[in-house]
């Protein structure tokens, strides 16, 4: 889009009630003309189907922030992307409600990229976290754009786990582009700019408004080809996203967990749903694979860890913890294992990723 249209279109973007719809409408009926439909009489206007406040609002534009939006999109890997642009993702335009248009900063090839969204809980498990950067980092390395929403737990450890493999990860925010939330993640935000892409539908110095969240999550499935969710309770965010992707025809998996664990439930009322159950992330690879092209047992020989052998002390160990968060004071009943032996085998199996440290003292098997 020419510099004019574009700065048409934003003054036109930020009118209350014009959405994309509205916005293709009003565009057909100025003969594809945005610089048109702004220079229009007031008459023209409410022909349109545009009412008084709305039109005064195209008279009265914002233009401190039009030539901000202006001005931001000159920087370097800065882009917005309107809905008729070549570089608007097709998959997402495949949608119903898509957007009028992206900011998008870092690399907007990753646009055109097959991708899959990993979401979950921000209150994450230690275990739930490591698989997200587990399952990022293998599905990365098979040739997949890790997309998430940048939040806290899950989200984070996607981003990280692509960031460690390939770099090819994708961040959907639910504010502005200068606005970073949450704060702590100011860290993350440059180095997924640096090496994979931000974007959002909102305009710049919009702050972290709740109703912004689900709006964005539509964009993290339609971006997407499938939606891998890693631990969510019942009433999580993330089972929004993985409706809105079956509402799109596009495959939800889910990983199961412990019965006991809050985390695990929503992932359970998916696979009862129909989500496709995975242990590992190649049933990823297989599931998606010929889709893709890709050769899954490749993929699984280049990703093999390199495994460490365990005395039969520590194996009775781990069989005694189980799979759920439990104490130390609990470990000495079921092994019989004194408490400063019972803490040096600890250690070593945190070590060697056997174990991780919970919340209240706890341990937990991985």
């Amino acid at each position: 889009m020419q510099p004019s249209q574009l700065s048409s279109f934003l003054k036109l973007s930020h009118v209350t009630g014009l959405g994309r719809v509205s916005l293709e409408r009003l565009g057909d009926h100025f003969d594809g003309s945005f610089n048109g439909l702004v220079e229009a009489s007031h008459r023209e206007l409410l022909a349109a189907g545009l009412n008084n406040p709305q039109i005064e609002q195209i008279r009265d534009p914002d233009k401190q922030q039009v030539e901000r939006e202006l001005d931001w999109a000159k920087q370097p890997d800065n882009h917005i992307i309107c809905y008729d642009d070549e570089a608007y993702p097709a998959l997402l335009k495949e949608t119903v409600n898509y957007p009028a248009l992206l900011y998008a900063s870092g690399n907007i090839d990753l646009l055109s990229t097959p991708q899959i969204a990993i979401v979950g809980s921000r209150n994450c498990s230690p275990g739930g976290a490591k698989n997200a950067f587990d399952f990022a980092s293998f599905l990365s390395r098979s040739g997949l754009t890790i997309t998430s929403g940048m939040a806290t737990g899950i989200d984070a450890q996607a981003h990280l786990g692509a960031l460690a493999a390939t770099g090819k990860t994708l961040a959907v925010t639910g504010t502005g582009l200068d606005r970073i939330y949450p704060s702590r993640n100011q860290q993350l935000a440059y180095d997924i700019h640096e090496k994979g892409l931000l974007i959002s539908e909102f305009p710049l110095g919009t702050g972290p408004r709740s109703e912004n969240f689900p709006r964005r999550n539509r964009i993290l499935s339609g971006l997407s080809i499938a939606t891998l969710v890693i631990e969510a309770t019942q009433r999580s965010g993330s089972l929004i996203t993985a409706r809105l992707t079956l509402e799109q025809g596009r495959e939800v998996f889910a990983i199961p967990g412990s019965i006991h664990n809050p985390q695990a439930r929503g992932c359970h009322q998916l696979i009862r749903d129909g989500a496709r159950l995975v242990e590992q992330a190649s049933d990823i690879i297989d599931e998606l694979g010929s889709l893709l092209g890709f050769i899954a047992e490749q993929q699984q020989s280049d990703a093999k860890a390199e495994t460490v052998a365990l005395d039969p002390e520590a194996e009775k160990l781990l069989q005694a913890m189980g799979y759920d968060p439990v104490t130390p004071d609990t470990l000495v009943e079921r092994s019989g294992l004194t408490i400063d032996k019972l803490s040096s085998m600890l250690l070593i199996l945190e070590l060697n990723d056997f174990v991780q440290s919970a919340p209240g003292g706890c341990y937990v098997r991985i």
